[in-house]
């Protein structure tokens, strides 16, 4: 079945005194979800990345547990692939390496193919890593943000064309609390998370009038593979940073296993947050992330207190101070 540009809907939409190149885009997404005759025209499709662990894992059962459609991408094959197989009419498993854009480009077009949409895409995968900043290598560092940043910007911009064809669409970008609050030991983890927030960010307010909204994922400790073998360490050890680095270490691989956050009731908070008409900027998963938010926002705060004069005198006399870009 062809998708179709007008019809009773766009017409009840004009009458109601909506303007043109809104109607032409609610219409869209109201008739793209007609393309493939035989499934459920009200059931989403997902496309989650990282899908055989963690986040990834536990948001691609539940998905497919409410009865929606589950692209689930991931390097582990058979691990998704079992997945999959559960509801093999549902789901289908990719092998996809985020940051090969040749990869990137096929999974998106073999989604496309069995589903005939994206309604929702979930940036799950990501890479942790735990050292002194000075410890780890260019190399690293860049393999830190190749992972973690340019993927996940690179895998939204291969998605975004079909959402804008469509109409609408959600975005989950998962980062971290430690992409909105930095920690010794976890500089390079830090660096490519608050990357991915920043760009997040700004990228919300570019969509939002194409009819996509987008959510910044911030969870705080869960049992995940963070802190497990995979892991980034640094290949170098400077002794010089051990009193500071040491009780860090101690702590993240020490509670492993342990932490308080369960991420299938994590999962269930991305659900929730992609059905709400109103979804948030930035959604902090777990109360020690909440708990760190506001600690640092208060400290953030006094410290701007401390410093607001000497700030606020460096503008040429005369000068009329605007907003930063121009905005309110």
């Amino acid at each position: 079945m062809r998708p179709r540009s007008e019809g009773p809907f766009a017409l009840h939409l004009r009458s109601a005194g909506r303007c043109t190149a809104e109607v032409t885009r609610l219409a869209a997404a109201a008739s793209n979800r007609l393309v493939f005759a035989g499934r459920n025209l009200m059931a989403r499709t997902w496309f989650i990345t990282g899908a055989s662990s963690g986040f990834g894992r536990a948001l691609a059962e539940a998905v497919l547990e409410r009865g929606e459609y589950a692209v689930l991408g991931a390097r582990r094959t058979a691990i998704i692939e079992e997945l999959a197989a559960r509801d093999p009419d549902r789901a289908l498993a990719l092998t996809i390496d985020v940051t090969d854009p040749r990869e990137r480009e096929t999974a998106v077009a073999s989604a496309l193919e069995r589903f005939g949409r994206i309604d929702v895409l979930a940036n799950i995968v990501g890479r942790g890593s735990l050292g002194a900043a000075e410890e780890f290598t260019p190399e690293q560092l860049r393999e830190q943000m190749e992972i973690n940043f340019f993927a996940a910007a690179e895998m939204t911009r291969a998605v975004l064309p079909t959402m804008r064809k469509q109409g609408s669409g959600r975005i989950l970008q998962l980062t971290s609390i430690r992409g909105l609050a930095a920690y010794q030991g976890f500089g390079p983890y830090c660096a490519s998370k608050f990357a991915l927030e920043g760009r997040t960010e700004a990228l919300r307010e570019e969509v939002m009038p194409l009819g996509i909204k987008v959510t910044i994922v911030e969870p705080g400790a869960f049992r995940t593979e963070f802190a497990g073998t995979k892991n980034m360490r640094p290949d170098q050890r400077i002794e010089a940073y051990r009193a500071v680095i040491a009780p860090v270490e101690a702590f993240l691989y020490g509670s492993d296993g342990k932490q308080p956050g369960d991420h299938r009731k994590a999962a269930n908070a991305m659900i929730a947050a992609v059905e709400s008409p109103e979804p948030p900027l930035r959604l902090l998963l777990g109360a020690d992330a909440i708990r760190l938010w506001e600690k640092k926002e208060a400290s953030l705060m006094a410290e701007l207190d401390r410093w607001r004069e000497i700030g606020k005198q460096t503008a040429f006399e005369g000068a009329i101070v605007g907003a930063v870009g121009g905005g309110n």
